[in-house]
């Protein structure tokens, strides 16, 4: 291992939450509704589309990788939150970095347990989207508006993102 390796942890709140919001249907609801029949598992997390902008609602279908690999970019989208929901029970690789200066810090990994999607707080830096197995379709949403929303960090050294332990 090198100081460019990136070995990636189980996703829980607590560890992702200076990124975002893990979202999952985990202990007991927060109400029922329809008539005791359907458990809501209540405001889950904080969209952020800023004045301009709005939800959107769309289908991405991404093609699965497999570790270890090259993690040679981030993203990030100032002007809005960014959400993805597996519409599968496959887990997903999650990259996110604190911000230095306007550039990403150390990068962490996250795989989630296939059941959970996560929100990304507007301006995160993030990896692409990376399911690990097939199918890689996600419902996302996030930010329709004017203006750019959207920033690419291209890492000098690429960082080699090995399996979980």
């Amino acid at each position: 291992m090198t100081l460019r390796d990136l070995i990636p942890r189980p996703l829980t709140p607590e560890a992702f939450a200076p990124f975002g919001d893990v979202l999952a249907a985990e202990g007991p609801p927060d109400r029922l509704i329809n008539q005791g029949l359907c458990g809501r598992f209540h405001d889950r997390a904080t969209l952020d589309f800023g004045p301009e902008g709005r939800a959107g609602l769309s289908i991405f279908d991404a093609q699965p990788r497999s570790l270890p690999l090259r993690l040679e970019m981030v993203e990030r989208h100032p002007l809005g939150s960014q959400a993805f929901i597996p519409m599968h029970q496959k887990p997903f690789l999650v990259i996110v970095a604190g911000d230095r200066a306007g550039a990403p810090g150390v990068p962490l990994g996250f795989v989630t347990d296939g059941a959970q999607g996560i929100n990304l707080h507007r301006g995160v830096w993030h990896g692409v989207l990376t399911p690990l197995d097939a199918p890689g379709r996600f419902a996302v949403i996030d930010r329709i508006g004017p203006g750019a929303n959207l920033e690419e960090h291209w890492f000098v050294q690429p960082w080699t993102v090995h399996p979980p332990s």
